[in-house]
């Protein structure tokens, strides 16, 4: 849900503010007033490109700013910024860190919906069509849709297997000379993992072990000898501990060189009993080197690190046992594919039966939501096609689509061929209305959605958008003032005057809303007019 929106330097808005309420908020004003500039700002809110005509005349830059509250994330809501400068680069922060326009539109855009009668329609797109119709099904298409992906995913992979096994039986008679080669010689070796590398790290300490002992040794008597550093620090606490009964401040002093003689002890003490412990034998440092040898000789052949010599042997060995198999690895392989293909049939016939079964009752119920619309005996059906096995995606094995019947014995067509931008819109408006909570977008943005709209028409379209802001949040541009009064806020966008006019958002209340009320329904705010939207405002109340 959006809380707050705040634009600056966009197109004719130098500074603008609203807070839309959690219902139905609106919007209204002259044609040309700036109403597509507020929602030009919030489409960059939810990652759409950057345009930088959109920056106002003079100014650097635009800025829009806003925060958002979704189901179950962080209470505190997430605040996201954009910036669009004059060149056209556009930065991104969301809760103060830098962040991508891709970020936005999977983040806050996947909760907004822009439904403007030629942009931004869900609706027109057939691969979301399937969604829509699972959406509705609830959690039964859901386990269907999962088992059946899972399923999919799994004759996939054994398809692959099929394939690889095929490649490598066909490949073994050509590749058989290089890969019992490749398997003697790493054999010859036999490496095992980690090897080289605990070899390599323990070399350095055979090959110098007497110097390593030397110097130990040598730091060992030069703290622990007659007059050695142990000693003479001994001497200094001495000292010190003899001042600090005039100055207890040479007491401390003397307390942190007891502790560092301490840890100095403990040191001579581990260093000689390193020095004690390192040994020098010179066949163990030549069977060291020459096993690193043999094996740095591998890498080279076949590497050029240890794990592609294991990974060549690894290949080199299945080349070798596939000739000898007699074609009995193509034949396990054939029959995983069966059982996965039989697995995913199963699946699929699950998944197109909970979608046959819930399509037409999905239709009915949007049916019946456009006739509220006053869109006649229009109707809608959700068409489930089987598609040929080889075209079943992660989707589903069928194709879902919406068909639209403009009238009672009409044939019905692709909804996204419609030509009509009205249709479309209170179709769309339907399928929102029945769909519910269920569709995860949170807010509504309509643009439009009026056009063309009058008399019982507007009645109906106000009643249906204030059912539809129970579940969601709505905002509306509007130019009718049967769908304004039924708004639980109401903005008011118009134009400064003067030479450099400016758009001004002002949230209306009281007499002001009703004077725009009046203005929308007459042009003037006579007292007729007055009392009509008073009386609008009113019945909108009770």
């Amino acid at each position: 849900m959006l809380d707050e929106l705040h634009a600056t330097n966009v197109a004719l808005i130098k500074d603008a503010t609203i807070e839309p309420a959690s219902g139905m908020t609106v919007l209204t004003g002259e044609t040309g007033a700036g109403k597509s500039a507020l929602l030009s700002a919030l489409k960059l809110l939810v990652g759409e490109r950057a345009d930088a005509g959109a920056v106002r005349e003079g100014s650097d830059a635009l800025v829009v700013e806003g925060r958002f509250y979704e189901r179950g994330g962080d209470p505190d809501g997430t605040v996201v910024r954009r910036r669009v400068s004059q060149d056209g680069r556009s930065r991104v922060e969301v809760d103060g860190r830098m962040g991508s326009v891709r970020e936005l539109a999977s983040g806050v855009g996947s909760t907004v919906d822009l439904c403007g009668q030629h942009e931004h329609q869900r609706l027109l797109s057939v691969q979301s069509h399937v969604e829509i119709l699972d959406s509705w099904a609830g959690d039964e298409a859901q386990e269907a849709l999962s088992a059946y992906r899972e399923a999919l995913s799994a004759a996939r992979d054994a398809a692959h297997e099929l394939d690889r096994v095929r490649e490598l039986g066909r490949s073994a008679n050509e590749r058989l000379d290089e890969a019992e080669f490749t398997l003697k010689r790493i054999d010859e070796v036999d490496p095992k993992e980690g090897e080289y590398e605990q070899i390599e790290a323990a070399l350095p300490k055979v090959e110098h072990g007497e110097a390593l002992a030397s110097a130990a040794g040598d730091a060992h008597e030069a703290i622990s000898s007659e007059g050695g550093a142990a000693d003479e620090l001994s001497e200094a606490i001495r000292s010190l501990r003899s001042g600090a009964r005039f100055d207890e401040e040479l007491g401390k002093y003397a307390d942190t060189l007891e502790s560092s003689l301490i840890d100095i002890e403990d040191v001579a003490s581990e260093l000689r009993e390193y020095a004690e412990g390192v040994e020098f034998d010179p066949e163990e440092l030549e069977r060291m080197q020459t096993r690193l040898s043999r094996l740095e000789g591998l890498k080279r052949s076949f590497g050029p690190t240890m794990a592609d010599v294991f990974k060549r042997r690894a290949k080199a060995a299945e080349v070798v046992a596939a000739s000898e198999d007699d074609g009995e690895a193509e034949r396990r392989a054939q029959k995983e594919l069966k059982r996965a293909e039989e697995r995913l049939s199963k699946a699929a016939a699950s998944l197109d039966g909970v979608r046959r079964r819930e399509a037409p009752r999905l239709a009915k119920a949007v049916t019946k939501q456009m006739a509220r619309l006053e869109m006649g005996t229009a109707a809608l059906d959700v068409k489930v096609e089987q598609l040929p096995r080889e075209q079943w995606t992660e989707a589903g094995p069928s194709r879902v689509e919406f068909m639209y019947r403009p009238a009672a014995g009409l044939s019905a067509r692709p909804l996204r061929k419609i030509a009509s931008g009205g249709e479309v819109s209170r179709v769309m408006l339907a399928c929102k209305v029945v769909l519910g909570d269920a569709d995860r977008v949170e807010t509504l943005v309509f643009d439009e959605v009026d056009a063309g709209v009058g008399g019982a028409t507007a009645v109906a379209l106000a009643e249906v958008l204030a059912d539809l802001a129970r579940t969601h949040q709505v905002i509306v541009v509007t130019h009718l003032a049967q769908v304004a009064v039924a708004a639980d806020r109401h903005y008011l966008v118009h134009k400064s005057s003067g030479d450099s006019p400016e758009t001004l958002i002002d949230e209306v209340t009281g007499e002001d809303r009703v004077a725009e009320i009046a203005r929308m329904l007459s042009g003037d705010t006579s007292e007729a007019s007055m009392a009509h939207a008073r009386e609008m405002l009113g019945n909108a109340r009770g």
